[in-house]
């Protein structure tokens, strides 16, 4: 049995100076959701058609990105004059894919209020026709740590 064959050569896997730049152009769109601005974060990261979402808030993961005037001031609503700075922990790279597992050190209004918002984080990028797309995102609020108890009650709901 013979293995499928791609038409398009694989492209090697990007470099140091490629993922500084995506490091970059990561916090600074975090920086500019932490802002409310939705215009300049998709202007900074391009997102997948198939993207997932399991955000810091809990519930259920999503599958793609509404893009809608809509969708879009309400996700403005929830962050006001704020910025992150990314704390890199680890990178993994290999042919088109790109990971970053990063802390991003965030601070802003947050519903209305004035507070820190650390979060630890994975992205995903996938590359296709040279772009980086932002093709996954993982988030939560545990950057210090909890006891098993309060786990265990934030589990139960």
């Amino acid at each position: 049995m013979q293995a499928a064959t791609s038409e398009a050569a694989p492209q090697a896997a990007i470099d140091g100076a490629a993922l500084k730049e995506l490091l970059a152009r990561a916090e600074a769109a975090s920086s500019a959701f932490m802002r409310g601005d939705m215009k300049a974060y998709l202007d900074l990261i391009e997102i997948a058609p198939d993207f997932t979402l399991m955000q810091p808030f809990g519930g259920p993961f999503s599958r793609g990105f509404d893009r809608s005037p809509e969708h879009l001031a309400e996700l403005a609503s929830y962050f006001q004059d704020g910025g992150v700075k990314m704390e890199l922990v680890q990178t993994y790279a290999s042919g088109d894919m790109a990971v970053l597992a990063v802390i991003e050190w965030g601070h802003g209004k947050v519903g209305g209020q004035d507070q820190e918002w650390p979060l630890r984080v994975t992205l995903v990028f996938r590359r296709e026709n040279g772009e980086w797309l932002l093709a996954h995102r993982h988030a939560d609020p545990l950057v210090h740590k909890i006891s098993l108890e309060q786990l265990s009650a934030l589990a139960k709901g």
